[in-house]
């Protein structure tokens, strides 16, 4: 069962990923002013982005083909919450993203502080989606 085993190594690396940067990241740029806030999240965000977005497809896929192989569903509830990660950042967190990648860092104004702390709480549902789905993949694995 070489699939479910890496769907939950993935799941694992995504939540662990996404907790630190909400446990960690976020605490530690939020004591920075204005300015160096906005310079230090949207490279970050860019990184970040760049390294969970393929680890929720990969955790989907291996996820379903370890369900496809098994049938036990919690493969596939562990896959269907690693891929959600997709349409909620697309639909829920993008926007503020769209609205922070727009903000000039040399002038950040007073939007660009409340918009990073809701991010950080947006975010964290990306967290808890991805420890529900290594979760599911535990179980399935032991199952």
């Amino acid at each position: 069962m070489l699939a479910g085993q890496l769907a939950l190594i993935t799941a694992a690396l995504f939540a662990g990923a996404a907790f630190y940067i909400n446990v960690v990241e976020q605490p530690a740029r939020l004591l920075l002013d204005d300015r160096a806030l906005l310079d230090e999240w949207k490279p970050s965000y860019k990184r970040g982005f760049a390294l969970q977005a393929p680890l929720a497809l990969v955790g989907c896929v291996l996820g379903g083909l370890a369900w496809w192989q098994t049938g036990h569903w919690q493969w596939l509830l562990g896959a269907l919450l690693m891929v959600a990660n997709w349409p909620y950042t697309l639909l829920v967190i993008m926007p503020t993203n769209n609205r922070l990648m727009a903000l000039d860092p040399a002038n950040p104004g007073p939007a660009s502080r409340p918009l990073i702390e809701k991010w950080g709480r947006l975010h964290a549902v990306r967290t808890a989606l991805g420890i529900a789905a290594g979760a599911s993949y535990l179980w399935a694995s032991l199952t």
